[in-house]
């Protein structure tokens, strides 16, 4: 939503330190153009008033003791798209960084902003600018990837496990594993059973598909050697 000069910017306040809040409200109320129109301590109870509040901006903590207020911003941007976010957190943290583009917040600041600068970010969100850049959206990417590669299922996975994994990916039926790897037909089928249980997967179509998209297999389907 853009506003002109003079027009009223509706601002909610999500935070679990009421000193804190206080004093996000005593700065915000020295700027005419700024209105608070809610407060929220909790996850809870900020969905439950902010829909009611219709903000045109909505200041998260990171951290609820009841919560993620990335997660709260997700859900009121999906309902109030009108609404804009500011993630406002002590925690230079990239998943959270990343889970705040995900959701749609317009920045991603850190507490130790000077008073003028939460100001003009308010203002500058409000009139529709978006304050996470490309930069920040490439440092997410980055974080995005590691994750991907560092996926705590495939750390379950023994390398035997990973083996089995892979082959199961490139579509190998248990037969065609056992030869490819030596082993009995049987012993493959423990070992597919093992990773499903592993990954919480019920089929095999499941975990090829997360094979492939978290780069556990990169090689073509090779055809089962003849017996």
């Amino acid at each position: 939503m853009e506003h002109g000069p003079a027009a009223t910017v509706r601002v909610f306040l999500v935070d679990d330190h009421e000193i804190v809040r206080r004093g996000l409200r005593e700065l915000l109320e020295t700027v005419a153009e700024f209105e608070v129109v809610g407060e929220a301590g909790t996850a809870a109870e900020a969905m439950a008033r902010i829909p009611a509040a219709r903000p045109d901006v909505a200041i998260f903590d990171a951290r609820l003791p009841d919560g993620s207020g990335i997660d709260v911003c997700r859900e009121i941007r999906s309902q109030q798209p009108a609404t804009r976010a500011l993630i406002l957190t002590s925690f230079d943290d990239e998943r959270a960084l990343s889970s705040a583009i995900l959701a749609g917040a317009a920045g991603y600041l850190l507490k130790d902003i000077k008073g003028n600068g939460l100001i003009e970010a308010i203002k500058a969100v409000a009139a529709g600018q978006q304050l996470i850049g490309p930069a920040d959206v490439e440092r997410a990417r980055r974080s995005w990837a590691r994750e991907t590669q560092a996926d705590p299922r495939l750390q379950r996975l023994s390398p035997q496990e990973q083996r089995v994994l892979d082959h199961v990916a490139q579509g190998l039926t248990n037969r065609e594993i056992g030869v490819a790897l030596s082993l009995a037909e049987k012993t493959v089928k423990n070992y597919v059973t093992a990773v499903l249980g592993k990954l919480g997967m019920e089929s095999r179509t499941q975990a090829a598909v997360f094979a492939v998209t978290h780069s556990v297999t990169a090689k073509p389907a090779r055809p089962a050697p003849s017996s």
